[in-house]
């Protein structure tokens, strides 16, 4: 039923906000559209805004409105997210008013590709969204959860949808941070049908929670005839998440990691988050153990500290000797930082090399035990070294011909 004479609002707007708009909308019963934009940019591009408003509108139904963009240089898809949400608290209608799918953003994960970096991006701030693909993360978080005001909530589903339709990622995992439980099963609807890569379960503590999920999606997946996989993160915040971390990590083949975040997880203990992390060892390594044991890929927590970089880069070096493989980050100049700790160094690359080339001359050899200098080289220090090459070979560090080189 429509909502006649009740205006409704959308969007952001303020001194310090960019690409964003403000929308204020009202039905009417008669005079057809009244539509007024308010742009820097109006004498450019007034018009072409104008009438994607003039479409959005009447594609869902709508003959009288009353419309008024404050915009700040928002793309399209921004804008049409914004319309709806507004249209959508006026009327009753299933109809998405979608942007079109870029072929980029079609590109599938794999589950055992490389997630050293994680960017959380707050989910209704499209100034963040548009270009940060550039930083090169491994993946690219649209967070609807704790980066979200709570009233902002609802409209930031609807952006964070046309985000992944139309923004370029430039190749990093495409994944969405939903809400808690129960919330978090509605997010799904904006996010299964529009190729996200990835979706991070914040405060993740039962099985259950990931075979419930498994369930909605495979439901949302069936109605929009969508055969690509979606990957789970789930995220241990607290006591009780810690203790069923195996169980969790276990409960579905499309979990492919487990995050640990520290800021809640002391909270729950009601312990205070220390740099040395000496309060969190148990949960960190419980975590570790239990992603190790169910092969998958243990990440850390955020370094909340954006001005230190060489306290991030000593946490990146604690957490990869603890068996993390990866960890999250909340601004961009984390990132270089990140992937060079995690990164194999030089002592690391070449040691492996040695194990494998006196592997495989072991094996032409018939010999089923190699030994390099008085220490035996058994089947999981081989792999370790493999994992290892593999790393430095996806990373640019070594090149195919690496076995020729150090022969000569």
């Amino acid at each position: 039923m429509e909502k006649y004479n009740t205006p409704v609002t959308a969007g952001n707007i303020g001194e310090k906000v960019r690409s964003d708009c403000f929308i204020t909308l009202e039905l009417m019963q008669e005079s057809g559209f009244q539509i007024e934009v308010l742009s820097k940019v109006n004498s450019l591009y007034g018009n072409s805004i104008k009438q994607l408003c003039i479409d959005g509108l009447k594609f869902f139904d709508i003959k009288n409105a009353k419309l008024k963009i404050q915009d700040t240089g928002a793309l399209p898809h921004v804008i049409m997210a914004r319309l709806e949400y507004a249209i959508k608290q006026l009327i009753d209608t299933e109809k998405e008013f979608l942007p079109e799918m870029l072929e980029e953003n079609t590109s599938i994960s794999k589950k055992e590709q490389f997630r050293f970096s994680r960017l959380y991006l707050p989910g209704n701030t499209p100034s963040m969204i548009i270009n940060a693909g550039i930083h090169k993360p491994n993946g690219i978080i649209l967070d609807l959860e704790d980066a979200v005001a709570p009233d902002k909530k609802a409209e930031a589903s609807y952006l964070v949808r046309n985000s992944l339709r139309a923004i370029n990622f430039y190749g990093a995992e495409r994944m969405v941070r939903i809400n808690q439980f129960p919330k978090g099963l509605e997010d799904l609807k904006f996010i299964v049908a529009h190729h996200v890569n990835l979706i991070l379960l914040p405060k993740c503590e039962v099985a259950e929670q990931i075979k419930e999920v498994d369930k909605e999606i495979e439901k949302l997946k069936k109605a929009a005839s969508v055969n690509y996989p979606i990957y789970y993160m789930p995220i241990i915040e607290s006591a009780l998440g810690v203790e069923n971390a195996f169980e969790i990590a276990k409960a579905s083949e499309n979990v492919v990691a487990l995050a640990i975040g520290l800021e809640d997880y002391t909270a729950d203990m009601g312990v205070s988050r220390t740099k040395e992390g000496h309060e969190s060892f148990y949960a960190r390594t419980r975590i570790v153990n239990a992603c190790k044991a169910a092969k998958i890929q243990p990440i850390d927590s955020v370094f909340s500290d954006i001005a230190d970089m060489e306290g991030l880069a000593q946490n990146v070096k604690n957490s990869k000797s603890l068996g993390f493989e990866g960890m999250g980050c909340i601004h961009p100049l984390q990132i270089a930082v990140i992937h060079q700790n995690f990164a194999p160094e030089n002592a690391e690359i070449e040691k492996a090399k040695k194990i494998i080339l006196a592997f495989d001359q072991a094996k032409l050899k018939g010999l089923g035990v190699v030994s390099i200098g008085t220490k035996m080289i058994d089947a999981p220090v081989v792999k370790r070294a493999e994992n290892t090459i593999k790393l430095a070979f996806n990373l640019g560090l070594i090149d195919e011909n690496w076995k020729a080189s150090l022969n000569e």
